[in-house]
């Protein structure tokens, strides 16, 4: 049969996905926010949350300007200066692009907060489908935006590019930037609101609940504010950068992928990655607008009710696009049910994701035994509790690995039985697209986490009724448990893509006529893979060592204003919250620079290196690089699995026993979890989000340089 040309999806996914991300926000926007007070601790909040993001980006764009010269002088000299002005721009509208999801998810949710928590006045249905929709309006525009860059380039750059094989090749070698930029603007993003998030966190804990003995968001604490603001800045800013670098690092890895089959599809192997990313756009909307909650059932059954509706739809499109799109020639060789074969490849991404949520859903909620028994520990003190909670963080790994093993291995055996050269690894990229189609709709679940999370806090600080604030707690667990879930979906994402990225390099940094491998027997390759697994370890090092400076800068304030001020604590007077905001704005700022820069220089210092100082005859000036990607993406993914399931449990064991069980709040129980989940906290939202942006940063800065190594 021949192929369809389904190129026509691309654009209406874009307009749709953007479309209707307006439409939801106007619906939301539209809703009630609440009393005067309600709106005066919102309105607080927008304000922390846009100074922290300008201050932030402005850091960034100094960074990321800098490094769009470097790459266009080096690339300019090895390949003209054509190329170098291509990669330069890729890379801009990449960073541009990335900037402007997290932009995005931090405008929609600093406005549905209030919303949502006006909502739980009335009902958990009317909170929950605010703070959803608020979500999905980051979902839907930051997934179409992704589509959107990297077709404007494909289409932009390839506008009177021949389709031959070789064309192709050096098409998509010239957008490969795209991927860098969006990769270094998320990881800045994750990592300043990460440390400004968890530094806050920890301040208002310490301070308030463990020294001062008051409730968590209780407006007389001075770091209540800056706490909420973080939640915005580094759950919904920073995520939302991060899953657009995800997308688009996995799209531009498969088009290179894809031009390696060229001769069994055409130009449609390569846009056929968008083409299915379009689709998910279209089955995440579907999903959103079906999520209602009755009153008595857990807010997590219609999450998951909605997730599953994406999951379904999604299949069968992607079942739609693979039969139209993926028919190699009868003359080929190739099965003739290549097409099936591969849709099954993409099946097996999204049971992937679907596992990946139900093991994350285990370790980290509190109805299952991991939780319990970190709660359980807290009866005899800290010291326990962190034990237990380290120890469910290693032992949550195994799952996850076994999962994404299955996944690789299956789908290259589909890819290989197509009896196309080179269908094995196309078969594992068809399964990191499956996993990623349902992108949009996991942004919106986990943006929906902070939403709620922040509704929650302005419920509680303006005195609202006891039905509102356990309305408010139902969602507000609910929210913790999807921040978990997504942090499990971006490392499994990260891993697949990471497998697939890999490959790319390999292919682009061969000399002309070798297929590049990676021997570790080699002391230069085993170098470099040493290399890579102690930056994981340094850049985690880095990246908590800064939360703890940036905390203490916040400790420091709060105990100054209740010895200052001793009618904070009776009510008399408010606390300056302002003053502590842009204390913890200074303090993330400064301590994100380190950990963020070692990141990428890093594999450029190795390339670079060892271009040069080689003492293996007719080792490739590639491999090394290549010891230092796999060996770095394996550690990555480990220690993030490690840091994010680790953290998220000791969070549940903390609400778990706030629930009223094991002592409830204020008992000795009560404050052992509250130790263990201030060390979770830059575990899960620092450390271990960041590693997720490490591991694709590693792989898209390696295609990008991997012309300097040829």
């Amino acid at each position: 049969m021949a192929q369809i040309d389904l190129s026509i999806v691309i654009p209406i996914a874009i307009l749709a996905g953007l479309g209707f991300a307006g439409i939801l926000a106007r619906d939301v926007l539209r809703r009630d926010t609440g009393n005067d007070q309600m709106r005066e601790i919102a309105g607080a909040i927008q304000q922390g949350a846009r100074a922290f993001l300008r201050r932030q980006y402005k850091a960034i764009g100094g960074i990321a300007g800098g490094l769009a010269v470097v790459f266009a002088v080096a690339l300019g000299l090895q390949g003209g200066w054509q190329a170098g002005l291509k990669t330069a721009f890729a890379f801009g509208l990449g960073a541009g692009f990335s900037a402007l999801s997290g932009f995005i998810g931090m405008h929609i949710s600093i406005r549905s907060n209030v919303r949502s928590a006006a909502g739980s006045l009335k009902s958990v249905n009317e909170a929950l489908v605010t703070a959803l929709r608020g979500g999905a309006v980051s979902g839907l525009s930051i997934v179409a935006m992704s589509l959107a860059g990297i077709s404007i380039l494909y289409y932009g750059y390839g506008s009177s590019v021949p389709a031959t094989e070789a064309d192709q090749g050096r098409l998509i070698l010239s957008i490969v930037a795209f991927g860098f930029g969006a990769s270094l603007v998320a990881l800045f993003a994750q990592l300043g609101g990460g440390i400004y998030t968890k530094a806050a966190d920890v301040g208002a804990d310490l301070v308030g609940k463990v020294e001062s003995g008051i409730p968590e968001d209780d407006p007389r604490n001075p770091a209540v504010i800056a706490d909420l603001v973080g939640d915005n800045v580094g759950d919904c800013a920073g995520r939302g950068a991060d899953l657009f670098e995800s997308t688009a690092a996995e799209n531009i890895g498969a088009m290179v992928l894809g031009v390696l089959l060229f001769g069994y599809f055409g130009i449609a192997g390569i846009i056929f990655p968008l083409v299915a990313r379009g689709f998910g756009v279209l089955a995440s909307i579907v999903g959103v607008y079906v999520v209602r909650a009755r009153e008595e059932e857990s807010p997590m059954a219609a999450l998951n009710r909605g997730y599953l509706v994406t999951t379904i739809v999604a299949a069968i499109l992607f079942a739609v696009a693979a039969w139209a799109m993926l028919q190699p020639p009868a003359a080929s060789g190739a099965d003739p049910w290549t097409w099936l074969r591969y849709w099954f490849c993409g099946l097996a991404g999204m049971v992937t994701a679907f596992l990946y949520v139900w093991i994350t859903q285990y370790y980290t909620e509190a109805r299952y035994r991991p939780v319990k028994e970190i709660a359980r520990a807290s009866e005899t003190g800290p010291a326990t509790n962190i034990i237990s909670g380290f120890s469910v963080g290693l032992e949550a790994t195994w799952l996850p690995v076994l999962v994404v093993s299955g996944a690789l291995l299956i789908s290259y055996w589909l890819g290989q039985s197509t009896a196309i050269p080179g269908g094995g690894l196309y078969g594992t990229a068809i399964a990191t697209m499956g996993m990623l189609s349902t992108a949009a709709y996991i942004l919106a679940m986990d943006t929906f986490g902070p939403i709620v999370d922040n509704g929650a806090g302005i419920v509680q600080m303006s005195g609202m009724s006891e039905e509102a604030r356990r309305n408010m707690d139902k969602l507000d667990a609910a929210g913790n448990t999807t921040k978990a879930l997504t942090k499990g979906y971006a490392v499994g994402s990260a891993a697949l893509a990471a497998f697939l990225l890999f490959n790319a390099y390999l292919k682009e940094a061969a000399p002309p006529g070798v297929v590049l491998g990676v021997d570790m027997a080699h002391p230069e390759t085993f170098l470099g893979g040493f290399i890579g697994a102690a930056l994981v370890f340094l850049f985690t090092a880095y990246a908590i060592r800064a939360v703890g400076r940036a905390a203490w800068a916040i400790i420091k304030d709060v105990r100054d204003q209740f010895r200052e001020n001793p009618g904070i604590m009776t009510g008399a007077s408010k606390p300056d919250y302002a003053r502590s905001v842009d204390i913890v704005t200074k303090s993330a700022l400064k301590e994100m620079i380190v950990p963020g820069l070692l990141a990428v220089a890093t594999p450029i210092a190795v390339g670079i290196f060892f271009r040069f100082v080689r003492v293996t005859p007719g080792l490739a000036a590639g491999e090394p690089l290549g010891g230092t990607l796999m060996v770095g993406t394996i550690a990555g993914v480990l220690m993030a699995l490690v840091l994010n399931t680790g953290g998220g449990a000791w969070d549940n064991a903390k609400k778990f026993i706030e629930a009223g069980n094991l002592g409830g709040k204020g008992s000795a129980t009560h404050k052992a979890a509250v130790v263990g989940d201030t060390v979770g906290d830059p575990f899960k939202d620092t450390a271990g989000p960041s590693l997720h942006i490490l591991v694709k940063l590693l792989s898209t800065i390696t295609l990008v340089i991997a012309p300097l190594l040829v």
